[in-house]
C-alpha cells in the first residue's frame, strides 16, 4: 500500500515531536490548516498521542515518531549523498 496523503500528514505531524525530551507535546490550534488538524485528530484516534488537538506521545506514538524520524533521517541523508556524488 502506498503512502496516502492522510498517511504523509500523519508523519510530517510525528516529525514534529522533540524525542530528546518527553515533556515536550505540541498544541494544534484550531486555525491550522485542517489536513494537520485532521491528522492530529487521526493520531488520537490511533492511540499515538494523548489529546485531539496534540498534547503528548503516547509510548505507542513515541515508537511511531522515531521511526518516522529514522525513515526520513535516512531517505535525506541518501539524496545528499547521491546529490554529493554526482
Amino acid at each position: 500500500m502506498p503512502y496516502t496523503p492522510d498517511l504523509v500528514d500523519e508523519l510530517n505531524t510525528l516529525i514534529r515531536f522533540d524525542l530528546e525530551c518527553g515533556q515536550h507535546g505540541i498544541k494544534v490550534h484550531k486555525t491550522a490548516d485542517l489536513q494537520v488538524i485532521h491528522a492530529v485528530q487521526r493520531l488520537f484516534a490511533k492511540g499515538l498521542i494523548t489529546q485531539p488537538d496534540g498534547g503528548y506521545l503516547t509510548s505507542l506514538g513515541r515508537e511511531a515518531a522515531e521511526h518516522a524520524q529514522t525513515m526520513l533521517g535516512l531517505l535525506t541523508a541518501g539524496v545528499a549523498a547521491a546529490v554529493a556524488a554526482h
